[in-house]
């Protein structure tokens, strides 16, 4: 009999496997133990669902000067310039390592082809078709299933960080019925946003803040929680999942329109369906609210078949199975939750301020940001800021753990209850914290939300996320444990951070980028600072 594989130790785990997380464990020295741990399969992350592209300035009428000057606007005076400048500046190298990868970005010509998007000054968008995520993602999973040092660990689901002298030590992970802990040298989380918690969302059914959740409750700081960006254009059909329709295709020429046909975006903006994401949101919320209606219409008519035909094969397929052809009609779209800018805070190495816990993507507030996402500037971080991995130091050893098991015959998870909450809670936050938000409504919603999780963490289950220490292991025996405590744990962490971006919008007094306020609805320029959450704790930095 074979015997079965140590999960127990690793040099680095990283928790992940959208773009960040596996070109984090590609990064990292050859020489480390890389656990690379995902709560489902491979590419089901939101990486896998980006469409539009990867931003870089390589073209010879383009510079890392004018990609860092629009990035900074987009911001809405909130991006740290040494954070964008570092992005910028190794936008070409990191866009040569994935091309020696083996990602086929499309071509024009034999030259990299590379389209505009909104707030860009010049067309520095790589894409392969309309599924570039796909692209990189598949060509880093190749690349990370080849790796001998990296053990990928799925269907495992992160549960809690073991802190010792405030050093993060390791993590508790939920997987095959039981609960075990895994310690490390350091600690990389690469969870990917929070978009669940939105009733509409382009993110999928995994993006359930897991990383921040865990971070906050271990006492790391979570910097600018209220930035949400909200895309224009996501799908709008019964019973259709908020399938995204890539800022691309406006890029490419199709034209914003209401049920009469006219362009209304130029009511709201001089650059019409090209201006930045917030702005259209709000503009396609606003013209809504007026009419009544619940979508409004994305035309492509103006554009070449041929072109969309090469362009966009997902698009046109997504919507074909939704009963829209869009090459007689055009595509019912709306906003809906789609990028988080606010997460871990952390440092150019990706350091958090927690020792030994480090974050990437999404999940990480690296300051390249600020308070709007710049277009396709989150793929490029994913893999600029991972590579900065490849420097990592572990200093401390990896202590090995002599589990002590405990066996749970019955738990009283009163599942019915939590599924409940899951169900209300992303309509909650959606009405509260949406596209506009006020003070009584996110004030009644904190409120709510506050008694949800009070709820939750009296429930027997919530003393093994939030309790349970080395060496104790836990072996469930009922079969259907692992699947309920899945459900809570990923309804915790939505209440988490629910609560974070409720109360740090409550906090900002002010409307900018992702951050809309009708009772405050200018920007205020004492509120130029940042927002940072510790515990319980709020405060301002710069």
């Amino acid at each position: 009999m074979s015997k079965e594989k140590d999960y127990s130790n690793f040099d680095v785990v990283v928790i992940g496997s959208g773009a960040a997380g596996l070109y984090s464990a590609l990064c990292l020295p050859a020489h480390y133990r890389v656990g690379l741990i995902t709560k489902a399969k491979l590419q089901t992350g939101a990486s896998d669902w980006a469409q539009g592209g990867i931003a870089a300035a390589i073209h010879r009428e383009d510079s890392p000067l004018l990609h860092l000057e629009d990035t900074l606007k987009a911001g809405a005076g909130l991006c740290d310039r040494e954070a964008v400048q570092f992005l910028v500046e190794h936008g070409a190298s990191s866009i040569q390592s994935l091309l020696e990868m083996g990602v086929a970005f499309d071509r024009k010509n034999e030259q990299l082809a590379m389209t505009l998007e909104a707030a860009h000054s010049r067309p520095r968008v790589l894409h392969a078709a309309d599924t570039t995520g796909r692209a990189i993602v598949s060509i880093l999973t190749e690349q990370v299933v080849q790796r001998s040092n990296i053990t990928v660990l799925s269907q495992a689901f992160a549960l809690n960080l073991w802190l010792q002298e405030e050093i993060c030590q390791g993590l508790s992970i939920l997987h095959k019925n039981k609960i075990t802990w895994i310690s490390s040298g350091a600690v990389v989380l690469a969870t990917g946003g929070g978009g669940q918690v939105f009733s509409q969302t382009t993110n999928p059914q995994v993006s359930t803040g897991d990383g921040v959740a865990i971070a906050w409750r271990s006492g790391a700081k979570i910097r600018d929680a209220e930035f949400v960006q909200f895309h224009p254009t996501a799908l709008t059909k019964p019973g259709a999942p908020r399938f995204l329709i890539s800022e691309a295709v406006r890029g490419e020429g199709a034209h914003l329109v209401d049920k009469a046909g006219k362009r209304f975006a130029f009511d709201y903006h001089p650059d019409g369906e090209l201006a930045p994401r917030d702005v259209v949101s709000r503009a396609i919320f606003t013209h809504l609210q007026k009419a009544g209606d619940s979508n409004v219409y994305l035309d492509l008519s103006v554009i070449p078949e041929a072109k969309i035909r090469y362009r966009f094969p997902n698009i046109i397929r997504v919507c074909q199975k939704w009963g829209v052809d869009l090459f007689t009609e055009p595509i019912p779209v709306a906003p809906a939750a789609h990028y988080w800018m606010g997460g871990i805070a952390v440092d150019t190495n990706n350091q958090t301020s927690i020792q030994g816990l480090y974050a990437v993507g999404e999940t990480a507030s690296t300051g390249v940001h600020g308070a709007n996402r710049l277009a396709s500037n989150s793929l490029l971080e994913c893999i600029v800021y991972a590579g900065q991995l490849s420097q990592l130091d572990i200093s401390s050893p990896v202590r090995p753990i002599e589990p002590k098991w405990l066996t749970v015959e019955a738990t009283n998870i009163a599942i019915d209850t939590v599924k409940d909450i899951r169900e209300q809670l992303p309509k909650l936050v959606w009405k509260s914290a949406g596209i506009c938000r006020s003070q009584e409504v996110m004030e009644d919603a904190i409120a709510q939300i506050d008694a949800w999780h009070q709820e939750l963490i009296t429930l027997d289950w919530s003393e093994y996320i939030l309790d349970l220490s080395p060496p104790e292991q836990i072996q469930f025996a009922e079969p259907n444990t692992e699947e309920h405590l899945r459900i809570y744990t990923e309804t915790l962490n939505l209440i988490d951070i629910a609560n974070l971006i409720l109360k740090s919008a409550l906090f900002r007094t002010e409307s900018r980028g992702g951050h809309y306020r009708l009772d405050y609805p200018n920007s205020a320029t004492d509120w130029s600072l940042h927002t940072v959450i510790k515990g319980e704790n709020q405060s301002t930095s710069q």
